[in-house]
């Protein structure tokens, strides 16, 4: 048999990196621009934007007594509503709105400050009044009595680790920045998207392949795009990790929803709400549990990439184990590994704990 027989065919070779190339070239031509300023928006905020553009300190630093008064607010009002955020009684309205509240500050904050603000403001944050407050809501929301000291006893051995002159608190701070800045984007895309798609069977029939695509890639994948449009550092890292992190909160969103019974909506319908108030005052708040759900997994896929972003500049714990294995330091790597599980329990059992009061107030 001749040799050329036993070779892949040339004619059938496809140059799909040749073509990757020039639309990146292309989109990097064209849209270079937009992406440094979404990158510049992620990364310092608006403010820090116009800060940049009128070379003005960051408010941050400048009025650093407002921030504290802010800090303490927000602290006091998450301890007060965190024992009764899942119930949608009208009793409890009121803890609801205080929910809201806190939460609409929180994003308008990550808007206006980006990754660098929500960095800053937990670097700034007194380590005590961190553990005090982990342990308290923790306590509230588990509803056990050693839950507070067990979580709190957590965020005490991150703190506690160091590598020579390097302490985890800072590192363990600056990870957890880039999983708030990326589980609120996400958040922003993943519900809307997942109310589009249960709205609408063909949109769910467009978007469910490339959720699909999404979750079977391999991590690595997506750090090449993200990494030939923002270049290196904490950015490209953010957009990687909402990229393999937004699919769970689009899926369990979506599905949530869906799982609402016809009978229930056809009774909405027939006191007359509209189709804006049945999604809004019936679906919602009985998609609440699976929601939930979605935004527990995709927390945990954020965290679970903060390995794979130090790559392209993330920082933080991960960093610690690239460098522990780039010098095959075991003790380094081990002790950094031990954080960020630490760190995934801590947040998995609040979440999951959420999640599961939600569901027990909807059965009831």
């Amino acid at each position: 048999m001749p040799e050329e027989w036993l070779e892949f065919p040339e004619f059938l070779h496809i140059p799909l990196a040749g073509w990757i190339d020039s639309i990146m070239d292309w989109v990097l031509t064209n849209w270079g621009g937009f992406f440094d300023i979404i990158g510049d928006l992620v990364g310092s905020g608006i403010y820090g934007v116009i800060s940049d553009a009128f070379e003005i300190n960051t408010f941050l630093w400048q009025i650093p007594v407002i921030w504290w008064a802010f800090l303490i607010l927000v602290i006091a009002v998450l301890m007060v509503i965190a024992g009764g955020i899942s119930s949608w009684r009208i009793t409890h309205q009121l803890k609801i709105t205080s929910f809201a509240i806190v939460a609409l500050g929180i994003l308008i904050f990550s808007i206006l400050f980006g990754l660098r603000g929500i960095e800053d403001l937990l670097l700034q944050l007194p380590w005590w009044i961190v553990i005090l407050s982990v342990g308290y809501v923790a306590w509230r929301i588990m509803r056990k009595w050693w839950a507070g000291p067990l979580m709190a006893g957590f965020v005490i051995i991150i703190g506690s680790f160091s590598y020579g002159d390097l302490g985890y608190w800072d590192l363990a701070m600056q990870t957890l920045a880039i999983i708030i800045t990326s589980v609120i984007i996400s958040f922003i895309i993943g519900i809307p998207t997942g109310i589009l798609m249960a709205r609408s069977d063909r949109i769910e029939s467009i978007i469910k392949p490339q959720l699909d695509a999404m979750q079977t890639m391999p991590s690595f994948v997506y750090l090449v795009p993200v990494m030939m449009l923002f270049s290196l550092g904490k950015v490209p890292a953010t957009f990687a990790t909402i990229l393999y992190a937004v699919p769970p909160i689009i899926r369990l969103t979506n599905s949530g929803i869906r799982q609402v019974s016809k009978s229930t909506i056809e009774a909405a319908e027939a006191f007359g709400s509209s189709a804006r108030q049945t999604l809004i005052e019936v679906q919602l708040p009985l998609a609440i549990p699976s929601i939930m759900v979605g935004i527990n997994q995709t927390t945990m896929m954020a965290l679970a990439m903060v390995v794979i972003a130090s790559m392209v500049g993330a920082g933080g714990l991960g960093l610690e184990v690239l460098r522990s294995l780039q010098n095959l330091d075991i003790g380094r790597g081990f002790q950094a590994g031990l954080a960020i599980v630490l760190l995934a329990i801590l947040i998995d059992r609040i979440t999951s704990a959420i999640a599961a009061r939600q569901q027990h107030d909807i059965k009831a």
